[in-house]
């Protein structure tokens, strides 16, 4: 992904690119921290990650192809799709873990 936004130095790749990026982290972070405190299973992988993971890749397949113009923009397509999803499932992730991550740590 890195590599695409370096080849392609566009904003336009870039902004989907650290958004996908930024979702990674935040939700493998709270995947980890969901399995210490026993609750895994409510942030288990659904099928929008599924579909955003394979658009994704598809994406990048295309814009690393090279081919034909209508390729690349078969690229750009996919990859705002993903980014789109992106966004949908981490809020699915975070409306699951909602109610642990507002919880008072003290119990009071």
């Amino acid at each position: 992904m890195v590599l695409i936004v370096e080849h392609y130095a566009s904003i336009w790749v870039t902004i989907p690119a650290a958004t996908m990026i930024a979702r990674e982290v935040i939700i493998s972070a709270l995947r980890e921290w969901m399995a210490e405190i026993g609750k895994r299973a409510s942030v288990a992988v659904s099928w929008v990650g599924k579909f955003k993971t394979g658009s994704q890749m598809f994406a990048l397949t295309m814009l690393l192809w090279h081919g034909a113009p209508w390729i690349e923009w078969l690229g750009y397509i996919a990859l705002y799709v993903a980014a789109g999803l992106t966004y949908w499932s981490m809020y699915q992730y975070m409306m699951a873990a909602k109610d642990d991550l507002l919880a008072d740590p003290d119990g009071d």
